[in-house]
């Protein structure tokens, strides 16, 4: 009984008969997975290309900008935020002006506004980690920093998690030696 067992699977092995259609009902189900994972994957790392676009773009503009900065350029600035990073999830953005202090041999913050939850103004304290991300700049020189924060959310569920998009961008103040807030 076993011998006749043990032929017959053999015989299954290398039997070679069959339909198309029996292997592909095995291979479709990965293939769409995979599928649909490459286009989740490239949709997250266009998402985080776009993001570091408009943080780019806002901290240009401020970069440009004479007038003193009041809150309301500020909140408008997290709205052409959400706008240039077709965002539609909760986003957070940080707006700060740093100067190198020679005296302190560190970055100090001249001002830092907050627009979003969970993210606080940025002190002298939080710019020590951040440091080493930072360039080196002639005493008293000043640099817009932004920071922001957004949700990706894939498409479909491959197994990925949401997904938080972190830009760090600074930019050297253009056309005047500080940019001032105020009302």
């Amino acid at each position: 009984m076993f011998d006749t067992l043990k032929q017959r699977l053999k015989a299954f092995r290398n039997d070679q008969e069959g339909t198309v259609a029996v292997e592909a009902a095995v291979i479709f189900p990965m293939v769409m997975w995979a599928f649909l994972a490459m286009f989740v994957y490239f949709e997250g790392y266009r998402q985080t290309a776009i993001n570091h676009k408009a943080a780019n773009t806002i901290a240009d503009m401020l970069s440009r900008e004479t007038a003193n900065i009041t809150p309301t350029y500020i909140n408008n600035t997290k709205a052409l935020f959400d706008l240039l990073a077709q965002a539609n999830g909760d986003t957070k953005i940080r707006v700060s002006v740093i100067k190198w202090a020679r005296r302190h041999d560190a970055f100090r913050v001249n001002w830092s506004k907050v627009r979003g939850n969970g993210v606080t103004a940025l002190t002298h304290d939080d710019l020590i980690p951040l440091e080493a991300k930072l360039p080196t700049v002639p005493n008293q020189e000043r640099m817009v920093l932004i920071e922001t924060w957004s949700t990706y959310e894939p498409l479909f569920n491959i197994g990925m998690d949401d997904t938080v998009i972190n830009t760090f961008v600074f930019t050297r103040l253009r056309f005047a030696p500080q940019l001032r807030f105020g009302t």
